[in-house]
């Protein structure tokens, strides 16, 4: 009983890693977006074609990328 709902709860862990991991790239991928002037959304954002939210949004897509390949380990 104890061995069982130790794994489930490893696997919750697992998919709420996953789960946070992807909403992070995504966010990154976004900002990256609005710095490079590709996403336009919304129209008075002041990260639309400002160069450094292309590095920050880089940098938090790499957190992303991390947090998804540590949850499938």
């Amino acid at each position: 009983m104890i061995g069982a709902a130790k794994m489930r709860k490893g696997e919750t862990m697992k998919a709420l890693l996953m789960l946070v991991g992807i909403v992070v790239l995504a966010a990154g991928l976004f900002f990256m977006g609005q710095g490079a002037g590709l996403i336009r959304w919304p129209a008075e954002s002041f990260m639309i074609s400002a160069t450094r939210w292309v590095y920050y949004g880089g940098g938090i897509a790499v957190v992303g990328i991390l947090l998804i390949v540590i949850a499938r380990r």
